[in-house]
């Protein structure tokens, strides 16, 4: 699969179930466009996960709502929850490494966790 352009307008359709990549980036971002290869190739690997590019200068909402500072940032959601973020340029084998790790998770030991943390907050 390819990569797909991500907006405000196609955001929440993307990303509510499975596994989805987002690559935060801009086109003047020179690391941007050093990533930008090793997240196409890695789209083109696991045809079971959306993998989304995000251009930051066109969506601001998106990038100010997730509070990204530093571009690249990579982020995993999996099924509507954000489970890594993390700016900077990530080499194939870490980009690989993180999606094998993404796959691993026990999702519902994570609700679970995020529901008791809910609670304590509304305590």
């Amino acid at each position: 699969m390819a990569t797909i352009e991500v907006t405000e307008k196609n955001f929440n359709e993307i990303a509510d179930e499975g596994i989805v990549l987002l690559d935060f980036w801009a086109s003047w971002c020179a690391p941007c466009r050093m990533f930008g290869p090793i997240f196409e190739k890695s789209s083109e690997k696991h045809n079971d996960i959306k993998f989304g590019k995000i251009d930051t200068e066109a969506e601001q909402g998106l990038a100010q709502g997730f509070e990204i500072t530093s571009i690249p940032t990579v982020m995993a959601i999996r099924d509507g929850i954000v489970v890594f973020a993390q700016p900077g340029v990530l080499p194939e084998s870490a980009l690989e490494d993180l999606i094998g790790q993404v796959r691993a998770l026990d999702m519902e030991a994570i609700r679970a966790e995020l529901a008791n943390e809910l609670r304590a907050q509304n305590d």
